[in-house]
């Protein structure tokens, strides 16, 4: 199964090329679309809440293995611009670069917008993507796109069958009640190996559960690995017990204060102890309140774009989280929006 996101800004051709790849499904701040044949399977994820809502991108993003950045023959604007450190402070490994409708520009003109794009995003984690073109009217590169994305699909499932062996942890992004069922969720294995009759606890909200039964693609199955979108019947709880961003495992942090050794974006703006920032780890997210920055041995004032800071942040909601977890921190006030990076200590 080969999960994509696709971003970009509004005028870049996204969900239309989206609805290209696969069957529209469900609809929220995200819209899921998908794909089956033979044995291949696409999951396209379109943050179609955002620009409007950051925390619609971050959904997207976190859900996917490979992201589609999708640019217009315009080029560049703040959305794409901000897309592109969005990625960076994720440290998104995989994806691909579209140049989208290509039949409204000229071949010589969509090289020197790629050449332009490379320059942009030399010293990130996009320097090394592929670059392709394509138009959803012409469906010129379509079938081409398809299969670049099947191929980074692999690369990226071999590196999954690393994660098969470790503590099972699963995301959740929708919860529901079904006649006769009781409560469904929706949600990714990120680690592990899921099974049925699996005896898990919902986090941040410490309930104790169990895996009644397990749907991939809507196909019954004993067994998930990591990667995996999965359907869970759950036994124990209910579906107004479960949020978007719970973590389905043995064992989470849970903590509403955080230490974070934070590295900030060069293209972000300074911020200052007291100032409040959003912080965003998996698809959970709260506001929290900068209470200290040190830089080095030395309590400082001010966190400057391009260095690295231990923040304290305090907040008021329960996230749940892992040792290894990535936080995202950024501030909705201004234009652009993801400034750091961090990890707890």
């Amino acid at each position: 199964m080969t999960k994509i996101a696709i971003i970009g800004s509004e005028k870049s051709g996204k969900t239309t090329l989206a609805g290209k790849l696969g069957k529209k499904g469900n609809v929220t701040d995200i819209t899921m679309y998908d794909f089956a044949k033979n044995d291949r399977i696409l999951t396209t994820i379109d943050a179609t809440g955002y620009p409007a809502s950051v925390k619609s991108l971050v959904t997207a993003l976190d859900l996917s293995d490979i992201a589609l950045l999708c640019i217009p023959p315009e080029g560049l604007d703040p959305q794409a611009a901000e897309c592109i450190i969005a990625l960076d402070v994720m440290g998104y490994k995989h994806g691909i670069v579209v140049l989208t409708k290509s039949d409204t520009s000229y071949p010589f003109a969509l090289d020197e917008l790629k050449e332009k794009l490379q320059k942009v995003t030399t010293g990130t984690v996009l320097e090394n993507w592929e670059y392709i073109t394509i138009s959803t009217t012409s469906f010129e590169g379509m079938e081409e796109l398809k299969e670049l994305i099947f191929t980074v699909g692999d690369r990226v499932d071999k590196e999954q069958r690393e994660l098969d062996s470790l503590p099972t942890r699963t995301v959740i992004d929708q919860s529901f009640n079904v006649t006769g069922i009781g409560c469904v969720v929706l949600g990714v294995v990120m680690q592990g190996t899921l099974n049925a009759k699996d005896k898990m606890v919902a986090y941040p909200a410490k309930k104790e559960l169990e895996i009644r039964s397990i749907q991939m693609h809507d196909v019954d199955t004993k067994s998930a690995p990591a990667g995996a979108r999965v359907g869970l019947a759950l036994k124990g709880v209910q579906s107004k017990d479960i949020d978007r961003g719970f973590i389905l495992s043995e064992k989470e942090t849970v903590a509403t204060n955080f230490t974070l050794k934070c590295t900030l974006s060069p293209l972000a703006r300074s911020f200052n102890v007291d100032d409040m920032l959003h912080l965003y780890v998996g698809l959970q997210s709260s506001p929290v309140r900068v209470t200290e920055i040190t830089e080095g041995s030395e309590k400082v004032e001010t966190a400057a774009p391009g260095k690295e800071y231990m923040l304290q942040l305090e907040g008021s909601k329960e996230i749940a989280y892992s040792k290894n977890d990535r936080f995202i921190l950024s501030n909705l006030d201004e234009k652009q929006r993801f400034i750091a990076f961090g990890y707890e200590q």
